[in-house]
Order: structure tokens, then C-alpha cells, then sequence
């Protein structure tokens, strides 16, 4: 099962994993031939963004460079966790995942352990949306995963139950911090964490 989804995903073609909050329909990041394969199976508008996620930090400031420095020391106070974070993205790296605005993007650092993990320690990024149909729920066990994904994905990871909710997303990139979804983390606490952390950066 991981042997088959980290072949699947260096030959740059969807799998599902299940990550710390539902379940992803993932692909190799850094291309646009495997993001516009994922966007094709879910039926997603390729004008919507699609975050970038790493195995570790450390890992995502190799993938975007220009997070270190005072990007980075946020992203230190708030990653690991389930949070997608939106950030400048000067270089325009990925406009693949970046949908509509090239000039930002949305990283994750999930806290992970299981099959996923060891897929993503063995890959080391990878792009994440949930392994849903659009306007459908968020998939907490890989039964939920709808069909017509699962028949597309050329590997599935069954990482047992989830939590079975997303990750809380926070724009960074504007004077003050904004809750885009509210999620696994609660909005009052994501605010918060993010003030000091902007305070701190």
C-alpha cells in the first residue's frame, strides 16, 4: 500500500491519503500535469488554489525559499498542525496550485503519524485538496471517499478514521491576520495564535 502510492505519486498521478484531519486526494506537487489530473478526477475549478503540503518545515522552506525569514518564523509558531496557511509567494512558485492569484499560496504541515506519514516522509510534499466531489463532505474513512475518485486514484492509503475535519485556513498575507474557513482549529483560537505569532515575527 505505501510502496504502491509513493511509486503513484512520483510517476505524478492522483492517490488518496488520509492526512491529520480527512482524507486528500494528493499528487506530486511540482508540476502541472499531476495538479491539473487532480483538478480533472474531482471536478475542481482550476481557478481555485490547492495547498502545497510538506512533511516537515524544514521540507517546506526547501519547496518555497522565500518563506524563511519573517514568513518563516510564523510558520514556525503555528506548523505542524491543522492549519493551511496562505502566504506571499514573490517567486510565483506553483501557479499550478496557486489558482486565480499567483502571487500567494497555501502551505500545510500536517501533524501526522500511520500510513500517511510514511508516504509523505518518503515523498516529501505533495499536493493536498480533500478526496471529495465539490460541495460534498470532507471524508473521514476511505469508505466515505466517493467512488468515482476511488476508481481514479491509482493508489489508496487507508489510514483508519479521521477526525473529519479540515484544516482551519488563515490568510497571512494582509496587515492583519483573517480566518479564510474555520475548521479543525476554532476561529477565536486560530486568530489568536496567529496575532502572536505575526507579533513575535
Amino acid at each position: 500500500m505505501i510502496d504502491e502510492a509513493v511509486a503513484a505519486i512520483r510517476a505524478g498521478k492522483p492517490v488518496v491519503l488520509p492526512t491529520d484531519t480527512v482524507y486528500g486526494l494528493c499528487a506530486e506537487p511540482y508540476r502541472d500535469p499531476p495538479a491539473r489530473a487532480v483538478y480533472a478526477l474531482k471536478g475542481r475549478n482550476e481557478a481555485r488554489p490547492t495547498a502545497l503540503l510538506a512533511r516537515d518545515v524544514e521540507f517546506l522552506f526547501e519547496c518555497v525559499p522565500e518563506l524563511r525569514g519573517r514568513a518563516g518564523t510564523i510558520v514556525r509558531a503555528l506548523l505542524p498542525g491543522p492549519l493551511t496557511l496562505i502566504l506571499p509567494n514573490p517567486a510565483r512558485r506553483y501557479p499550478w496550485l496557486t489558482g486565480s492569484n499567483a502571487g500567494v499560496i497555501g502551505v500545510r504541515v500536517p501533524t501526522l503519524d500511520g500510513p500517511g506519514a510514511r508516504v509523505l516522509d518518503r515523498v516529501g510534499a505533495v499536493l493536498a485538496t480533500s478526496a471529495n466531489l465539490p460541495g460534498e463532505p470532507d471524508p473521514r474513512t476511505l469508505d466515505e471517499v466517493p467512488e468515482k475518485l476511488r476508481r481514479g486514484a491509482a493508489a489508496l492509503v487507508d489510514g483508519g478514521e479521521l477526525p473529519g475535519t479540515p484544516s482551519t485556513i488563515l490568510d497571512l498575507t494582509g496587515r492583519e491576520p483573517q480566518v479564510v474557513r474555520e475548521g479543525a482549529v476554532p476561529a477565536d483560537e486560530a486568530l489568536e495564535r496567529a496575532l502572536a505569532a505575526t507579533a513575535g515575527g
